[in-house]
């Protein structure tokens, strides 16, 4: 005789710190749930050198965006980035991790949503150098900025908008 097992997926809470669900096994007798936590795809950590003006302008940018973001002053943040995978030539003025991504440099938040959302097989995206009409360095974005995608298959043009 075969057992029918019936396992119920139900969200318990959603915000900004995230969602949890329960899951629970049902068979004759009920045990007691599991609760296991999911990503909170909104929150980032940016690691940058103490004092940077451009770097603050940034996370209040990402701020606005509704993005959570933590700030860890880190003077070998270069160093921290190359191990995390960013090419030495792609290297920004700050490291920020979102979403299992490493993100160098001034990159639009819309773009960030984008990778969050389509979820490409690479470590990350950079924006090199400090465009001067970048989200931290202008008060908003104007023209065009290319972003380039990085991995184990290389570097490539990710967003040129």
């Amino acid at each position: 005789m075969k057992k029918i097992l019936a396992i119920s997926l139900t969200i318990v809470a959603a915000g900004a710190a995230g969602a949890a669900f329960l899951v629970s096994d049902r068979r004759a007798e009920t045990p007691p749930p599991v609760v296991v936590a999911a990503v909170d795809a909104t929150a980032v950590t940016v690691y940058r050198p103490p004092g940077c003006g451009c770097c603050d302008a940034y996370v209040r940018y990402l701020q606005e965006q509704d993005f959570e973001v933590t700030v860890i002053d880190d003077n070998k943040f270069d160093e921290r980035a190359v191990a995390a995978g960013v090419p030495e030539q792609g290297v920004g003025c700050h490291l920020a991790m979102i979403g299992g991504y490493a993100v160098s440099g001034l990159v639009p938040a819309e773009i960030i949503e984008r990778l969050l959302k389509e979820r490409p097989a690479v470590t990350g995206i950079t924006l090199p150098g400090m465009p001067g009409n970048a989200p931290g360095m202008a008060a908003e974005k104007s023209g065009t900025l290319k972003v380039y995608a990085f991995g184990p298959e290389g570097v490539s043009v990710y967003s040129h908008e």
